[in-house]
């Protein structure tokens, strides 16, 4: 394969996952902010989401209020915002049509058509209402959805699966990572008693943002507790959004693409070590260690291996 196509289908696959963790991020504060004061913690979340999605310097550089309805227009419609919502889906057009042959018919057909409605909603001038934002929000998780099930379930196992797989993957942990980072250290407020009503609410949104919530309660059968919910995010593998999860899935393509290419490099020798302390990590230990000081070092780690599968692969 062309590095260029394997380049195409790895970006393609990021920016898909990075459009529906964005509409996720903003579901989620928008339930936190329509909470009362109260229970809610209204001052913090719109920061926080930002923060989620590595976007609080472009956004302080506009110089807009840092309220709802600017933070939502920056993270879902700005133009002038690389990480949009509605760049990702275009980006994600972009590196579709390039490799259009490598796609199945209902891969194009779910960005294609995800991509002509973002159009037909800029015409509109974007959602007026809260209801026109909702329906946006959701549409953005189907089409991503429906891409991704599209991949899995029609596109052949070989090196272009392979390279959308290990894209996604490492885009997915980044965002769970960056989303419990920003929990703990901006969401709750120092006066705050962790465990506390403010907490549980806190930390509900978070797990419904990435459609955790149900599985929380199945795993543990008990209430919302803070370590319980970075277990699950972070070491239970049978989790599909933890980040245990995410590198055995990083691991096992990495290991696919260098079996077809005939030798291991860096790529594939820093996974399994990022994976390897996964592994060995007790939630007793990560604490005792810092939980904000793990996930620093989980995001450089994982952004290390973006720089080193685009070295070994993509350039």
């Amino acid at each position: 394969m062309l590095s260029r196509t394997a380049d195409n289908l790895y970006w393609l696959a990021r920016y898909m996952e990075r459009a529906d963790f964005l509409a996720r991020v903003i579901q989620a504060s928008r339930r936190l902010a329509s909470l009362p004061k109260a229970y809610g913690g209204a001052e913090s979340e719109w920061e926080s989401v930002l923060l989620s999605a590595g976007s609080a310097t472009a956004f302080a550089q506009t110089n807009r209020p840092l309220d709802e309805a600017n933070v939502i227009e920056f993270l879902a419609f700005a133009p002038d915002n690389p990480g949009s919502i509605r760049n990702c889906i275009e980006l994600a057009r972009t590196n579709a049509r390039a490799v259009r042959t490598a796609l199945t018919i209902d891969m194009w057909e779910a960005i294609n058509g995800g991509f002509l409605e973002m159009q037909a909603i800029e015409r509109a001038r974007g959602a007026k209402t809260g209801e026109d934002l909702t329906r946006f929000l959701d549409f953005v998780k189907q089409v991503s959805l429906v891409y991704d099930g599209g991949a899995y379930r029609t596109m052949l196992r070989d090196d272009a699966y392979w390279f959308s797989r290990v894209g996604l993957f490492i885009e997915r942990a980044d965002n769970t990572a960056r989303l419990l980072d920003v929990k703990y250290q901006l969401l709750l407020p120092e006066k705050e008693v962790v465990g506390g009503t403010l907490d549980y609410f806190q930390w509900t949104a978070i797990l419904r943002a990435v459609s955790a919530h149900t599985a929380y309660h199945w795993v543990y059968r008990q209430s919302l507790k803070p370590w319980l919910v970075a277990d699950l995010l972070i070491l239970r593998p049978e989790m599909p959004r933890s980040l245990t999860s995410c590198y055995e899935s990083v691991v096992r393509y990495l290991d696919r693409l260098a079996t077809t290419h005939g030798r291991q490099g860096q790529a594939q020798r820093h996974a399994r070590a990022i994976y390897g302390n996964l592994e060995n990590m007790s939630m007793e230990a990560l604490f005792q260690g810092g939980l904000h000081e793990f996930i620093g070092r989980f995001i450089t780690d994982n952004a290390q291996l973006g720089t080193l599968v685009s070295e070994q692969y993509l350039f």
